[in-house]
């Protein structure tokens, strides 16, 4: 049986293991664990309550609370990041559910057609409108995000809002009409000034900020002088391997995809 398996279900969530969220930030415990049903009584009912799968074996809930009421005693808010230190992988996957749907739940309630309170439907993941039965489901956000490779160089670059020192792979949203590919080549040009050739797929990961899907590829460079595009890159520029700075969450796609150039660099792997 696989660690977490997603699902969706409406019911008694008594006996479920927590996520609660307040807002689209999610309470932990002083321990950094997730609290006890007694623990948030002081919150009342929430605004939405359902199984979103099984870890183990065991169902687990979410409970959204609107922003706004103050954190009951002992308890805080948990940061995604910090939590990768600390969980183990299984509950991480459910938690990137979770996150995600927390999201969903919020921005979903009231209809954004006629304007009237929405429903949680008991036969699938979807918020429905009783008055005119316009649907609303989870909401995904694909992310391009590509390594450029340069003979044994990479292009990695820095984010303002990237904690200190820490650099990675550039990534942009897809806009509406392109492909994933498409959307590389824009962002590549937009925020780096170069052109890219032979993009290959590497891999995909869903990331909860707050309900994106990150898809990444390799690319090779084909031209162009490095320059920075001004308030969306802090720095860039080419790495090789034995210069690299601060890099991603050894979890992250980013970060393996940059451990897998390193490896095929050094002849232990082929490139895709």
């Amino acid at each position: 049986m696989p660690d977490f398996v997603p699902g969706y279900a409406l019911g008694d969530t008594r006996a479920a293991l927590l996520f609660p969220f307040i807002g689209e930030r999610l309470l932990i415990d002083a321990s950094g664990e997730l609290p006890s049903q007694r623990a948030l009584r002081e919150l009342g009912a929430p605004l939405r309550a359902f199984c979103f799968g099984a870890l183990a074996g065991r169902a687990c809930a979410l409970k959204v609370w609107p922003s706004g009421p103050l954190l009951p005693s002992g308890l805080s808010n948990g940061d995604y990041r910090g939590l990768w230190e600390r969980w183990p992988p299984e509950r991480l996957a459910a938690l990137v559910r979770a996150r995600q749907l927390a999201a969903w739940a919020l921005h979903n309630c009231f209809c954004g057609v006629c304007g009237q309170a929405m429903a949680m439907s008991a036969a699938e993941i979807a918020c429905v409108c009783p008055a005119c039965g316009h649907k609303a489901y989870p909401r995904i956000s694909p992310v391009a995000i590509g390594l450029v490779v340069k003979g044994n160089e990479i292009l990695l670059a820095r984010s303002p809002h990237f904690a200190p020192g820490m650099y990675s792979a550039l990534a942009g949203f897809v806009e509406a009409g392109e492909s994933a590919e498409e959307c590389l080549r824009r962002e590549l040009r937009e925020e780096a000034g170069i052109e890219i050739g032979d993009i290959r797929y590497f891999g995909s990961q869903s990331w909860p900020y707050p309900h994106s899907l990150m898809i990444g590829f390799i690319a090779d460079y084909l031209g162009g002088e490095l320059v920075a595009q001004e308030a969306e890159i802090e720095d860039l520029g080419w790495f090789g391997f034995d210069r690299l700075p601060v890099l991603p969450h050894p979890a992250s796609l980013a970060r393996r995809m940059i451990e897998h150039v390193r490896a095929a660099l050094t002849g232990k792997t082929r490139l895709p």
